[in-house]
């Protein structure tokens, strides 16, 4: 189990790739995985890239620790999603982590963090940026 405490310290930690891709391409049907660390290279991270095969603006982006647990998961143009309390959210949401309750939480997508949801490159690279995920690579390719 992870403490909320340990939760918050992980997302702020600065984060690297391991072995950096030249490029990142998110076509239909991507399914990727990346190793991350934070700078001192003790913590390991992964990073999560998804795409929709029939529904191209449906896109995931999570970042989990510890390999199965997930910080922040960004569900683009997803299915709807309701809160542990009832709530209901539909369109793109924010999965934070919540002590208790894993990334059963969510939340809408600020749009001043997340400004342009139908170019996945640059929701990538605005996910990245909410992660402290340094120096991310470009993303080539991109079907949008």
């Amino acid at each position: 189990m992870l403490t909320q405490v340990e939760a918050d310290r992980f997302m702020q930690m600065l984060k690297h790739f391991i072995r950096p891709p030249a490029t990142i391409t998110i076509p239909p049907g991507a399914d990727d995985t990346y190793e991350l660390a934070d700078s001192g290279d003790r913590e390991r991270f992964l990073l999560d890239v998804w795409r929709g095969t029939l529904r191209l603006s449906k896109l995931r982006f999570q970042n989990r620790v510890r390999v199965a647990v997930i910080l922040v998961r960004l569900c683009v143009y997803g299915a709807p999603h309701t809160n542990p309390d009832g709530t209901r959210l539909s369109g793109t949401h924010l999965h934070l982590f919540k002590e208790g309750y894993d990334d059963k939480w969510a939340y809408p997508a600020d749009p001043r963090r997340f400004s342009q949801l139908s170019d996945p490159g640059k929701t990538f690279h605005d996910f990245c940026a909410f992660c402290n995920i340094e120096s991310p690579p470009p993303v080539q390719g991109v079907i949008a």
